[in-house]
């Protein structure tokens, strides 16, 4: 790690979301509040800036949006998890933190295709010092039904029961949710599978990060599916991340739900974990990066970072999905703010790594947003005719909203990193970009336009 630290250059480093000194991060891990703190744990492998044996980084927080790295909280050093501690969740059970994780296996033949996945417990009193249950696994093997794909498990609680989730895959091919329950925490009963891909290309072969949770009345199963294609403007990220909303029947272990729905429509986005705050809302964090992703970070000795948290909110099914409300703490001065008729191009912010651009747009026209720097650019373009916003990042990706003359975007800066909420969340793109320079971020319109420009707190990160 300090080899690999003495690479760091700041050119792509993120001042405001959670990411790591050095070696490379994924999956969002772990995510709770515990004695005063939330902690969000992430796949973290210390050792190189490529992915590798995962261990479990750690961040913890007072307000969701100034962090602090601790020590790592897992590492692979037990007959369990012997070549990886894989994803999974946090609860809190008689003022003890318990994380629950997946362990992973190589068989002995060289074929990274060829592995095995057990679910293991993880203890601590403090929230920074974490022992493993001396009889892991606490799951030891998938169900007979199953193929070698089962991880990810995610627990909470119901009337005095733990129930998991896990994310596998069917003897038949098709990514599925299975449940399992427990008095303890500790001796797992095997309920059954939930929910299932209708199909391999259609919902997935393989079902990653579920997690399952109430909001409005509803019950929802978030997740990650693998394996489906794209179809038009849909599906366009080589994995996707989304959701079904339905109703759970705990007698039964039945989940009525509908559709698949795309969460994020970015090209950086992905296996997401969700908690809920001591104020009742419901709050999530995504990775904010891609599997087969350039990451040009690499070359600085890290690679991946975390979204900013957000919440969630259920409307007519549908979630939505904003930045939590804390996140104005971030502001640090007020750079411009006016209210005018916009008929041409017009400049919005320049020379800021950190900031937030608020946006209400009054129009009947198409518009567009650019991100440039040089040769550089990520634009964002609105077609009023069709309701539906098109981001160019390389290729371009999509999302529709409801009619509406009047259009609000709240719109995230953070170095390399690109996160746009348009109507309180109705639709988000989430999108990392490499410049050489801070944008300028143009604003090619006619319309009425408030616009509020802030600087944001560029340390809010503190590395141990």
């Amino acid at each position: 790690m300090k080899q690999m630290i003495k690479l760091n250059n700041d050119r792509y480093r993120l001042g405001y979301h959670v990411s790591a000194l050095a070696g490379w991060i994924n999956d969002p891990n772990g995510f709770c509040y515990y004695k005063g703190y939330y902690h969000i744990f992430y796949q973290y492998h210390p050792y190189s800036a490529d992915w590798g044996p995962m261990h479990w980084g750690h961040a913890r927080s007072k307000d969701l949006v100034h962090w602090e790295s601790l020590p790592i909280a897992l590492a692979p050093d037990t007959k369990a998890d012997e070549d990886g501690c894989f994803s999974g969740s946090a609860i809190v059970k008689d003022d003890v933190l318990y994380l629950i994780y997946t362990g992973h296996h190589y068989y002995d033949d060289g074929d990274p295709d060829h592995f095995w996945q057990n679910q293991n417990l993880a203890y601590s009193t403090d929230g920074i010092n974490f022992t493993k249950y001396e009889n892991n696994p606490i799951i030891a093997s998938a169900p007979e039904d199953n193929t070698h794909h089962f991880r990810d498990p995610k627990v909470w609680e119901k009337d005095g029961k733990y129930y998991m989730i896990l994310g596998s895959q069917g003897k038949d091919g098709v990514g599925r949710a299975i449940t399992y329950r427990s008095d303890d925490l500790k001796d797992w009963q095997y309920l059954g599978v939930i929910a299932k891909a209708n199909g391999l290309t259609t919902e997935g072969f393989m079902w990653e990060c579920p997690d399952f949770f109430e909001l409005a009345g509803k019950d929802i199963l978030l997740l990650s599916p693998q394996g489906i294609e794209a179809q038009g403007q849909k599906y366009l990220n080589l994995f996707q991340t989304g959701y079904f909303v339905g109703n759970f029947d705990y007698s039964t272990n039945t989940f009525e739900h509908g559709g698949f729905t795309e969460l994020d429509h970015g090209h950086d986005f992905y296996a997401t974990q969700t908690t809920l705050a001591p104020d009742g809302r419901r709050l999530v964090f995504g990775w904010m990066d891609m599997w087969e992703s350039e990451f040009p970070e690499k070359a600085d000795g890290w690679a991946g970072a975390l979204t900013l948290p957000r919440e969630l909110e259920l409307k007519d099914d549908q979630l939505y999905m904003r930045p939590v409300k804390e996140a104005v703490q971030l502001r640090t001065a007020e750079i411009s703010v006016w209210n005018k008729q916009v008929t041409e191009k017009t400049l919005l912010c320049e020379n800021e790594h950190q900031a937030e651009i608020d946006l209400i747009l009054t129009t009947d026209q198409a518009f567009e947003l650019a991100f440039t720097d040089q040769d550089k650019q990520v634009k964002l373009t609105f077609d009023q005719a069709t309701h539906t916003f098109t981001l160019l990042n390389g290729d371009a990706r999509y999302a529709s909203i409801k009619p509406n003359s009047e259009l609000k975007l709240q719109i995230f800066i953070d170095t390399s990193s690109l996160e746009i909420f348009i109507n309180d969340g109705e639709a988000v793109f989430t999108e990392r970009f490499y410049f050489d320079n801070a944008p300028q971020v143009w604003l090619t319109a006619k319309a009425q336009c408030l616009t509020q420009v802030y600087r944001l707190d560029g340390q809010a990160i503190t590395f141990e």
